[in-house]
């Protein structure tokens, strides 16, 4: 199981390139020959990239909707609107589609957080918004993992 950790302060060239910070290269060293799918996130104005297997996951759970349904329909085509696959060149870099470059607004200064299954690429500035963001964390924590069932911990 995938569990990607980490916050790296990183550039994106003027080529729309991005160099993988080598935390993250360690931690995908059996994944990055697969490849990767940049796609937009659904919440936020940042970017998901998500190893190829990690991609499969979601593929097999998108093909169990039921494209006669117009929800489900709508669904598919909104989610993978502008999902690209890329692959490292040889120096591990991803060149990011200018669409999803744009949507997620970055320049060159970016963030770039291992997530669990996925990356997430933040234009800097627009992570210290949404960092800075008038939350009570404390409260979200206890609502969204409090009644667990799985010991409290």
């Amino acid at each position: 199981m995938l569990n990607l950790l980490g916050e790296y302060d990183c550039k994106v060239d003027a080529k729309g390139r991005l160099l993988l910070p080598a935390g993250l290269k360690k931690q995908l060293q059996e994944f990055a020959h697969e490849g990767f799918v940049v796609n937009r996130n659904i919440f936020d104005p940042c970017l998901d990239v998500y190893p190829m297997s990690e991609w499969n996951k979601v593929a097999e759970k998108l093909s169990k909707l039921n494209r006669f349904v117009r929800k489900e329909a709508l669904f598919i085509r909104k989610f993978l609107n502008g999902a690209t696959p890329v692959s490292p060149d040889g120096n591990g870099r991803l060149n990011l589609p200018v669409g999803l470059a744009n949507y997620a607004q970055l320049k060159k200064e970016v963030k770039v957080l291992g997530n669990n299954d996925r990356i997430e690429i933040w234009d800097k500035k627009l992570y210290e918004q949404m960092l800075n963001e008038d939350i009570d964390f404390a409260a979200l924590a206890e609502e969204v993992m409090g009644n667990k069932d799985d010991g409290g911990e």
